[in-house]
């Protein structure tokens, strides 16, 4: 599958999802926002995907957003930047969360440079393996600017509010290992994308549909009180007890290795 300004390459149940914009260092412009938010409603409809991770071509992952090749004024400004009153997102805030909304883990490699709509990118995805020289920018403030591609959720989810005021505010350029240190990424390697097929090796030998209600489980109930967070942790149990996908596991028997039906739960 080959979408304007991103590559899908789908092998063994892997999806590798690459920003295609190289020459300009993978930065945000319109067709890229636009890819960004759409392939992933194509990747939740095939089933057969186990995981899927999300990397940059070229010298970085993504540099954030091209101003020139965004249109932020007139009707096309309004059309992308606003939304209706029943819309959870607009463009820009869908082009990140439309990957934090796929039932299946994201794994986003980093490389290069990973700044302001580039992070908040990688900030959507479950897991986030940088190279240890990795430079990272949470970088609207240098233009005078706050996050507002959907950071504001995924930051309060991994640092405290003072580490995430002092990061916005300074438009602070931190590397990779850095970065660990914050709690903004999952693990540093050398090679990133080496790393994210392990994981992703690792994830695909469990059960996919609890994968799926795990990353619903957690997503639903972070900061959900008790009551509804043991609601929602029974619902989804029921729902995995009565999956092919769990009576295959018991058929395996504690040492066996199942041989996975593509997901029931999206």
């Amino acid at each position: 599958m080959k979408q304007e300004r991103l590559r899908v390459e789908v092998v063994d149940g892997i999806a590798y999802v690459t920003l295609d914009r190289a020459d300009k260092m993978n930065s945000l412009d319109l067709p890229m926002m636009q890819a960004l938010a759409s392939v992933p409603g194509q990747l939740t409809r095939d089933r057969s995907i186990r995981v899927v991770i999300l990397r940059g071509d070229g010298r970085a992952f993504c540099t954030g957003l091209d101003f020139a090749g965004t249109k932020l004024s007139g009707l096309a400004g309004v059309r992308n930047f606003g939304k209706l009153p029943w819309q959870k997102t607009n463009l820009f805030q869908q082009a990140c969360w439309a990957w934090r909304d796929l039932p299946v883990p994201v794994i986003a490699a980093l490389h290069g440079h990973c700044y302001g709509g580039g992070l908040q990118l990688a900030l959507a995805a479950d897991f986030r393996i940088a190279t240890p020289d990795c430079k990272l920018s949470i970088m609207e403030a240098k233009w005078g600017l706050i996050p507002d591609m959907t950071g504001a959720v995924t930051l309060r989810e991994l640092l405290p509010m003072d580490v995430a005021k002092r990061l916005t505010m300074t438009a602070e350029v931190f590397s990779g290992k850095d970065a660990l240190g914050y709690g903004l990424v999952t693990s540093v390697a050398d090679d990133p994308v080496a790393a994210a097929v392990d994981l992703a090796a690792q994830l695909a030998e469990r059960s996919p549909d609890a994968l799926v209600a795990t990353k619903k489980l957690f997503h639903s109930t972070w900061t959900s009180s008790p009551r509804r967070t043991f609601w929602i942790e029974s619902v989804l149990q029921l729902r995995l007890l009565r999956s092919r996908n769990h009576r295959l596991a018991r058929q395996a028997g504690r040492d066996g290795r199942p041989v996975w039906e593509p997901r029931s739960l999206a």
